[in-house]
């Protein structure tokens, strides 16, 4: 029988009156605490308790505060740095990091290596399998290191040779033995500067297409170059010496580590395709492309691919192409050859070399035109010109157009180098550039190069994560590094500026992985990018994107918020990386040999 208040009240039952009202005040309390809750912050972190004024018995080794990623919860202890000039803000995150599992292991590219999507798609004819596939969401694991992996060869020598157990692959040296694309030699790989068009050498086909076309000016008129289907950057590599910047890229395929043979060298390289999407790059960029037995079909779907060469090449600029149709007389190659001619015509491409050299190697050398005049008086429309708004966003996840881009109206080549890169260019909305500029060398000269302890004589490859107008890259061309400047897609459109003073560069969504091999950065530069990123998506993922991409021994030097930089330290001291804060303003962090599961390393 239920008991009623009253008669509660008459019996004098006060005591358990008072604990139900607590018990129900619990309650409602709950109820609205989880109703009202925030979503939770990207660091929960547990504190320890606090001190007490008094004396007592201390265990051997305190509570370590710990952070809970997908339900994962570890309690291993992190040691502070103890150089870190306040850079921690607070108690250091401990995360239970995990090695990538699965057949990739220590090449592991998340973009490129999701398997389960690219066994799904309906058709590979245009090279779909070999373009972006990002895994959702990103994987929060570090990739663990070569067995015998050693701190890389310095620049100039890494041109010429690498250790083998920094890039273990064989199947080129033996795939391309005869052409002495590379060899093995004891602990090295060595790149002789070979290649299928190089035969007698990478140096003299090099003088060969000068000699052609002696107004290309290697270093001079011509400064950014892309080199398509690159093999392992051997042309790019020997370029670097007349002052010329050449972005290779080639997919990754069935050549093995071409790509990454080119970064460990130190030579600017990026896993890139043309198949269904244009490439990450603005209209108009290149001074000159290359492409030396690349297996690129140009006239497929309609021509598409060349199209595509043509949106990125500056009028006025050249496409050499040494291939098999240009100097053999099988009846493939002459399908090929006629389709080709057809095609550059119709685009109006004009021919101004074709030879042959004394290795019996042909290639011909077309320019593309100054103005749109030419489209504008053929007698067929095919293809048609874009749309004048076609190309108004960044080619990011585009497809591929089937239309000629149109020239601009008000077109001009840059300064020769090295005038070019201080040069201010002829782009709208550029009121800033030459303080901007000024900023840079400033800031560069003083802080970077001066105060906050990089070693910079063992850098090499360089990353700007966020580079605007490229200003940090200009500041750092005395030195032996090269710079690949990404542009955020999310960020204004600053890449025509970067090559225009003849740099290069690429787009990106740093809420996504890289198109690049473990291991291939020696410095990751970023100013004041966190902010706008941390709001569509979480810190820790670029993190581990840093992680992935940067060698061990390498730095990442961040300038942003004081409240930016600490949520950062915390995380990259959970990855056993040293840190220091400079200025309340600077971050520098340098990554270790450390791996889960695994020790310390120097």
């Amino acid at each position: 029988m239920a008991i009623s208040v009253q008669n509660l009240l008459k019996e004098r039952r006060y005591p358990f009156i008072a604990s139900l009202l607590l018990l129900l005040l619990f309650v409602a309390f709950f109820v609205l605490s989880i109703n009202t809750s925030q979503p939770p912050p990207l660091y929960s972190v547990r504190q320890p308790p606090a001190q007490p004024s008094t004396p007592q018995n201390i265990p051997s080794k305190a509570p370590t505060p710990s952070l809970e990623i997908e339900g994962k919860i570890s309690n291993s202890l992190v040691d502070p740095d103890p150089d870190s000039d306040d850079g921690g803000g607070g108690e250091d995150l401990v995360i239970k990091w995990e090695v990538c599992p699965g057949r990739v292991g220590v090449d592991y590219i998340p973009c490129l290596d999701n398997f389960k999507v690219i066994k799904s798609l309906k058709s590979r004819r245009h090279m779909e399998h070999r373009e972006r596939h990002c895994p959702k969401p990103n994987p929060r694991c570090l990739i663990p290191l070569p067995d015998g992996y050693k701190v890389p060869v310095p620049w100039p020598k890494s041109r010429d040779m690498i250790w083998f157990d920094n890039v273990p692959h064989l199947k080129l040296v033996e795939y391309k033995k005869e052409q002495n694309w590379v060899k093995k030699s004891g602990q090295y790989l060595l790149f002789p500067g070979g290649g299928t068009q190089f035969k007698e050498g990478v140096n003299h086909y090099i003088q060969y297409i000068e000699k052609n076309l002696p107004k290309i000016g290697w270093g001079k008129r011509t400064r950014v170059i892309l080199d398509v289907g690159c093999g392992v950057a051997s042309f790019g590599g020997y370029l670097l010496e007349k002052n010329v910047i050449t972005m290779s890229f080639a997919p990754k395929d069935e050549h093995e580590a071409q790509i990454q043979f080119a970064l460990e060298r130190g030579i600017p390289a990026t896993l890139s395709v043309i198949g269904t999407q244009r490439l990450t790059f603005p209209d108009n960029a290149f001074d000159l492309i290359h492409c030396a037995r690349c297996r690129v079909h140009w006239d497929a779907d309609g021509g598409k691919p060349l199209l595509e060469l043509n949106r990125i090449l500056r009028p006025g600029g050249v496409f050499i192409w040494s291939a098999t149709p240009v100097y053999r007389d099988n009846e493939r190659d002459k399908k090929v050859w006629e389709s080709m001619v057809a095609l550059t015509e119709a685009i109006c491409w004009k021919v101004v070399a074709k030879s042959f050299d004394s290795s019996g190697i042909g290639l011909v050398i077309y320019e593309k035109p100054v103005s749109s005049s030419c489209y504008e008086s053929r007698k067929v429309n095919i293809p048609p010109l874009c749309d004048e708004h076609a190309h108004a966003k960044p080619s990011w996840y585009t497809p591929l157009d089937g239309c000629i881009s149109r020239i601009p109206t008000t077109n001009k080549w840059p300064t020769p180098w090295p005038q070019r890169l201080k040069t201010k260019p002829l782009i709208d909305g550029l009121q800033n550039f030459d303080e901007d500029t000024r900023k840079w060398s400033e800031t560069v000269t003083n802080v970077y190069l001066e105060t906050l302890g990089v070693n910079w004589s063992s850098v090499r490859n360089v990353m700007d994560m966020s580079a605007g107008y490229g200003g940090f890259a200009a500041a750092l061309t005395d030195l032996p590094l090269w710079v690949m400047n990404v542009v955020p897609v999310n960020e204004p459109d600053t890449l025509p500026v970067i090559f225009e003073r003849g740099l290069i560069g690429h787009y990106h969504d740093w809420c996504e992985s890289l198109n690049t091999y473990p291991r291939t950065y020696d410095l990751l530069h970023s100013s004041f990018l966190f902010a706008n990123l941390s709001q569509r998506c979480e810190m820790l993922d670029v993190a581990v994107e840093m992680d992935r991409v940067l060698r061990p021994g390498g730095v990442v030097i961040v300038e942003d918020s004081v409240e930016m930089l600490k949520k950062l330290t915390q995380i990259l001291r959970s990855l056993h990386w040293s840190t220091s804060l400079h200025q309340q303003r600077f971050l520098v962090g340098k990554k270790g040999f450390w791996r889960p599961g695994g020790t310390f390393h120097n």
